[in-house]
């Protein structure tokens, strides 16, 4: 599971890079692997969508910070 964890963290991050590149420069990763309608570039943001729903499902019981309580418990 760490290694599904770690490929969908990475593909969360291009995703993020991807959204500052376009809102930076107007293009998108897209279109330096062969445009957007290419097959490749479908595959990547399909990945990266993917990725981002999995995060969602997983990341309460994949992320130390939220698996925690909010409140300390005694152990008496």
């Amino acid at each position: 599971m760490k290694a599904v964890h770690m490929v969908t963290f990475i593909l969360l991050v291009v995703g993020g890079l991807n959204w500052l590149l376009y809102a930076l420069t107007g293009s998108e990763l897209g279109s330096y692997i062969g445009g957007m309608d290419s097959t490749q570039a479908k595959v990547v943001y399909i990945l990266v969508g993917l990725s981002a729903v999995y995060e969602l499902i997983m990341h309460k019981k994949t992320c130390k910070m939220c698996g925690m309580s909010a409140t300390p418990s005694s152990s008496v």
